[in-house]
């Protein structure tokens, strides 16, 4: 990632693939939709947040309503954004250098 040299970035096919990789690679931050397969994201994201409350949990996408905000961040999620949003991009951009300047390891190992 250019705006990001030092930033790992892996991504699952569903739901139960991102647990596992998240019990092996303990990311800092998640990018997440609701709707995946085999797991919903808001399953997902409950399940990360017991285990693990200190990962950063995005919500990304093309749902923007009211209900979906709510439920998302009852699950856990830390962050919601609308890919619809024009300022889609600089959000994502945001919340990154939130998470990584608050002094957490790229490593995924940690």
């Amino acid at each position: 990632c250019a705006y990001f040299p030092l930033i790992d970035v892996t991504g699952a096919g569903n739901g139960a693939e991102a647990l596992r990789k998240v019990d092996y690679m303990r990311p800092n931050i998640i990018f997440t939709d609701i709707q995946l397969p085999e797991k919903s994201g808001l399953e997902l994201i409950s399940e990360i947040k017991q285990m693990y409350g200190d990962i950063v949990i995005v919500i990304l996408t093309n749902s923007d309503s009211p209900e979906y905000r709510e439920q998302a961040f009852r699950s856990g999620a830390d962050h919601f954004i609308s890919k619809v949003e024009d300022s889609c991009i600089e959000s994502i951009l945001a919340r990154t250098e939130e998470t990584m300047s608050m002094g957490r390891s790229t490593d995924p190992g940690r």
